[in-house]
């Protein structure tokens, strides 16, 4: 068990930290959040680096974002907490929510650490699916928390029954289900959500990471939180709004609950993030858009790959994982060597290496790297 921590360190980890850019794995189990960045492999700043490693998306922000990011660039001097209620306001106006039921956060990591600290103690484990993003359980470890590892079921999806069994088992605080699931772009069907939801134990609480929702035909699950139950709702701006560098993201929830998250880490936000996520959301029509694109180029790139015979796990967002025939990690390196920088692979997967959707362009690169690194 790590030694306890004092909340301002816990804040000073997590607060727009590497986790919330999914890249704390990266450092290792002792890596300091404050002082290593992830290195740079050989190439990978290069213009013509093709940059499939860390689910961002290539379009980059609207041209609405763009625009209104720009224009409040003057205005950037002031911390502009009224803009912030805009953007919270405007996100529960959309989805029939209470205002005060939502909060926004600095990408969407803060939100799962503070879940963390919030929710799980040495006496309140959490339960996630393995593979999955890991910041969550990292957060957890880091306070004492016991974090419970229940394998995806054989298609990929989360075995919400043997969640539920384990949850029971160790007490769970806090069960984690992230939707599409990050890494391996497979959803969870809505039954298996609302089952846990009302088998889980009494007074845990469901967090629901709905990073890359919009990539899928799944409905989203902010109807449980209009409901009042005993879910945390996620969402960032990072994926299908192409912000990933701009960090900002939404977390739903009842009142208490969301109170709970934000004494762990609430701050100003970046205003011309703030900026641009209201004009996204001003612009749903090109949500459809960009799901089509990724969802053509995704689907072609999976044909190639099982017309070469190499498996990928079923997927809903802008990843999938594709089953290499050897070790990820060494494959990762041979594409590397050719300027295609892919995901990594994780500890119950070895073999799987994640892929992010990119442009036609881009794949097509990744195809004929994929090929001579096969060779």
């Amino acid at each position: 068990m790590h030694p306890t921590l004092s909340r301002r360190g816990f804040l000073g980890l997590s607060a727009c930290s590497l986790a919330t850019a999914g890249l704390a794995p990266l450092l290792g189990a002792s890596g300091d959040a404050h002082t290593q960045l992830p290195p740079t492999s050989p190439g990978m700043d290069d213009p013509d680096a093709v940059l499939l490693n860390f689910n961002e998306n290539p379009l980059g922000p609207f041209p609405e974002a763009l625009q209104a990011a720009a224009t409040s660039l003057p205005r950037a001097n002031r911390y502009l907490f009224g803009l912030q209620r805009e953007l919270t306001g405007l996100f529960a106006e959309l989805n029939g929510l209470r205002e005060d039921s939502v909060a926004g956060y600095c990408g969407s990591g803060v939100a799962l650490d503070s879940a963390a600290l919030a929710f799980t103690s040495p006496q309140a484990a959490l339960v996630v699916a393995d593979p999955t993003f890991e910041s969550v359980a990292q957060m957890a470890d880091a306070h004492g928390a016991k974090a419970v590892r229940v394998p995806l079921r054989a298609d990929a999806a989360h075995d919400v029954r043997a969640m539920v069994a384990a949850a029971a088992e160790a007490k769970a605080g806090l069960v984690y289900l992230c939707n599409p699931n990050n890494p391996t772009g497979s959803i969870t069907p809505r039954a298996d959500i609302d089952w846990l939801l009302r088998n889980k134990p009494a007074g845990s609480v469901l967090l629901i990471d709905e990073a890359y929702i919009h990539y899928s035909d799944e409905p989203d699950t902010l109807d449980l939180v209009k409901a009042g139950a005993d879910v945390v709702v996620l969402r960032t701006f990072s994926k299908i709004y192409g912000m990933a560098g701009m960090r900002l993201g939404i977390a739903a929830a009842r009142p208490d609950l969301l109170q709970k998250l934000v004494l762990f880490g609430m701050n100003s936000l970046p205003v011309p993030a703030v900026a641009a996520g209201i004009a996204s959301l001003q612009n749903p029509q090109r949500l459809a858009e960009r799901k089509q694109e990724n969802a053509t180029v995704r689907a072609e790139t999976i044909a190639w790959l099982a017309s070469r015979g190499y498996r990928c796990l079923p997927t809903q967002a802008n990843c999938f994982m594709v089953d290499v025939k050897g070790e990820g990690r060494a494959f990762a390196r041979r594409m590397a060597e050719r300027k295609v920088f892919v995901g990594r692979s994780w500890q119950s997967m070895p073999n799987h290496v994640r892929i992010t959707v990119g442009t036609a362009e881009e794949m097509a690169k990744f195809r004929e790297a994929f090929a001579k690194a096969m060779d």
